[in-house]
C-alpha cells in the first residue's frame, strides 16, 4: 500500500459507476494497489455545465477507507489500481 505521507493512502480509481437510486449520482471507487482497501466517492452531478476533473489516484485519510471482504473483488481492484497506476500519474484526468 502506497503511502504519500504519513497519514494519507494513495489510492487508484477502479470504478465508476452511475447510482439506479438516485438520479445524476455517480460512484466513484478507488483502491490501494494490493486490493484490500477502497474509498467510495459519490458525485452529485448538479447540471451539464458541472465540470470536475476526476484524477487518476487521490489521497485519503485511513480512516475513510473501508476493507474489502469478498476474494474476487478484492483480485479485480488490485489489478485495476496497479494497471492505473502503471498508467497514469496520480494527477491525470481520468
Amino acid at each position: 500500500m502506497a503511502s504519500t505521507a504519513s497519514d494519507t493512502v494513495r489510492v487508484w480509481l477502479v470504478e465508476r459507476t452511475y447510482s439506479d437510486d438516485e438520479q445524476n449520482l455517480i460512484i466513484l471507487t478507488y483502491a490501494t494497489t494490493d486490493g484490500d482497501r477502497y474509498f467510495r466517492k459519490e458525485r452529485a452531478l448538479t447540471s451539464f455545465t458541472d465540470a470536475r476533473d476526476t484524477t487518476a489516484a487521490i489521497d485519503a485519510d485511513p480512516g475513510n477507507l473501508g476493507a474489502v471482504g469478498d476474494d474476487h473483488l478484492q483480485e479485480q481492484y488490485a489489478a485495476e489500481a496497479q494497471r492505473m497506476a502503471d498508467a497514469h500519474d496520480p494527477d491525470d484526468v481520468i
